[in-house]
């Protein structure tokens, strides 16, 4: 195994481990809070996943952005990583990648800060995490070669649809406070 090749799948490994961790902390998160299951919100285990996993995330985005900086064929630069839509191929799906590293790093910031900010500024800012997620599954599906295999599709879409269900309840029957 080359070099490149080596860096590639070690994007596609922390890539898929990242959307997981994700996909986990938005679901236990939308759980906790949502009154539809009003007795998770004091339970420790869930909420424990929730912060692990709130934080498993970022090692997990930070090798997969490094090895596609680091992989010759990716020819991908630091300022991509900040800036988006300036990959010279796969332009938009490497742009949804970097809008949704750019807001899931603001919420990771913000949830760190949260005890010394304004609880509704919070607020606002951690619900940044749904289009966050809407936007890393579309760079998932537009850029993603693993989401060409049946059981990564399925675990991928099958999470969103859960994702989506749990947010209309909460919107329908209301939030713990």
């Amino acid at each position: 195994m080359d070099q490149n090749t080596f860096f590639w799948v070690l994007a596609r490994v922390a890539g898929l481990s990242c959307f997981a961790a994700l996909s986990i902390s938005l679901l236990t998160g939308v759980a906790l809070r949502s009154a539809l299951f009003e007795g998770l919100a004091s339970n420790r285990a869930v909420r424990s996943t929730h912060e692990f996993t709130a934080l498993l995330w970022a090692p997990l985005g930070l090798v997969h952005v490094l090895s596609l900086t680091l992989d010759e064929a990716a020819r991908i630069g630091l300022l991509d990583l900040v800036i988006p839509f300036r990959v010279p191929y796969g332009t938009l799906a490497m742009g949804l990648g970097t809008i949704a590293l750019d807001l899931y790093l603001l919420v990771a910031v913000t949830g760190w800060l949260r005890r010394s900010m304004d609880t509704r500024w919070w607020q606002w800012i951690h619900r940044l995490a749904y289009p966050a997620y809407l936007v890393s599954f579309l760079h998932a599906v537009l850029g993603g070669t693993d989401f060409s295999l049946p059981v990564v599709t399925a675990l991928a879409w099958t999470t969103a649809a859960a994702l989506a269900v749990l947010s209309v309840a909460r919107m329908v029957w209301g939030r713990v406070s």
